[in-house]
């Protein structure tokens, strides 16, 4: 097994691993042996250990698709979309991420922001590529949780695309502040 772990480790495009994806990819079910096996790697410094239950190649690993391994499912959205898409200027260190609960952790020195959103929108992979938000996602998203939030700019938008996404999250005032947006937009870049 200890060949094994780092050939299958190394050969994966993911970066960060859970015990359980370690379980299923060796074809194992021999908890203890795996838990041997990762902390004899661990000790040599030939694996990173990131937090309980979570393993990386090294120190250099994807702090979003971590984001998404503390907590299933989720996806990282929001402001870390929002703001790499260049629709909000306001830089946050924290990421964003969608769950089903609300938590703050702190992780190998990165702060993850976990944002409850409904079970029926979180399981909808409308708008959700390798478990990160399209920017038009991570719009709906920021709007369904807060009613008043401030976008700074909303030209990278693609509007047809919204309205696609739109109808998973069933919910008429939602819908009533999209039609609003770009209007209310327009006018304050003017003023």
């Amino acid at each position: 097994m200890q060949e094994n772990i780092l050939k299958v480790m190394l050969k994966s495009k993911q970066t960060v691993f859970s015990f359980k994806e370690l379980l299923l990819l060796l074809k194992t079910d021999d908890v203890t042996a795996l838990k041997s096996t990762l902390n004899y790697y661990i000790k040599n410094g030939e694996l990173y250990h990131i937090r309980r239950g979570l393993y990386a190649k090294d120190a250099n690993y994807d702090r979003l698709e971590l984001a998404t391994k503390i907590f299933t499912p989720s996806y990282v959205s929001f402001e870390t979309i929002l703001f790499s898409a260049g629709i909000i200027f306001q830089y946050y260190s924290a990421i964003f991420v969608a769950s089903y609960q609300s938590r703050e952790i702190n992780c190998d020195g990165q702060a993850f922001v976990f944002k409850r959103i409904k079970p029926t929108i979180l399981t909808n992979s409308k708008g959700v590529e390798n478990n990160v938000a399209i920017p038009e996602r991570g719009l709906l998203d920021l709007l369904y949780l807060n009613k008043e939030y401030h976008f700074d700019n909303l030209e990278p938008i693609d509007w047809d695309r919204v309205y696609e996404i739109l109808p998973i999250y069933k919910n008429k005032s939602l819908e009533q502040r999209l039609i609003a947006l770009p209007n209310s937009w327009k006018k304050s870049i003017e003023e």
